[in-house]
């Protein structure tokens, strides 16, 4: 069996968001600002491949504080009860060159459906201080209503506030697991002394 290389996500360096249709003619665009995520690769062997992560759900952010509270409410995500989305793969594979589909188990408010991920291999890099980078970027689809998430108000002129689908991407930084405990450990040293 070949070893696999851990990569985590790097936060600082990493941008989870979303859409979502608004009185059925506009897009409205969010984020997630605080998550974690882990990569198990195998190059010798894709499909024994993993990747996992959480996403805090007090973390939305569209940038409107009344829209950002609904969110975090029992309408939706219903933080207070359910703090975490979650995401585990159940299988990865090659499609060609850079690109990969990831697919997986979201879970969201206690709801765990299938979903698959596009993911392209964005490249490998050094930073200026001698640290492993590798980029990838991601994008699904998903139908919000499969979780429950069912919150909506009719239009005066016709159809609905809120629309159904939501599209989710992610521009992932990741670094060995190596450097991030270490990075983890230089932390705690300095917030002790």
């Amino acid at each position: 069996m070949s070893e696999r290389e851990i990569w985590i996500i790097e936060p600082s360096h990493t941008q989870l968001e979303f859409s979502a249709k608004h009185m059925m003619i506009t897009n409205v665009r969010g984020r997630f600002n605080q998550f974690e995520g882990r990569i198990e690769f195998d190059p010798n062997n894709i499909e024994n491949s993993t990747v996992e992560g959480a996403v805090y759900t007090h973390s939305v952010d569209t940038n409107q504080g009344q829209r950002d509270d609904h969110l975090r409410s029992p309408d939706f995500f219903h933080a207070e009860v359910h703090p975490t989305m979650t995401f585990k793969s159940t299988k990865v594979e090659h499609v060609r060159g850079d690109e990969y589909k990831v697919t997986g188990d979201l879970t969201i408010r206690g709801t765990t459906k299938p979903v698959t991920f596009k993911v392209v291999d964005e490249g490998r890099g050094t930073n200026p201080w001698g640290g492993q980078r590798w980029g990838l970027s991601a994008d699904t689809k998903v139908n919000r209503k499969d979780w429950n998430l069912n919150w909506n108000a009719a239009l005066e002129t016709g159809g609905w506030l809120v629309g159904d689908d939501i599209k989710i991407s992610a521009e992932v930084q990741a670094m060995p697991l190596a450097e991030y405990e270490a990075a983890q450990a230089r932390a705690a040293q300095a917030a002790a002394a």
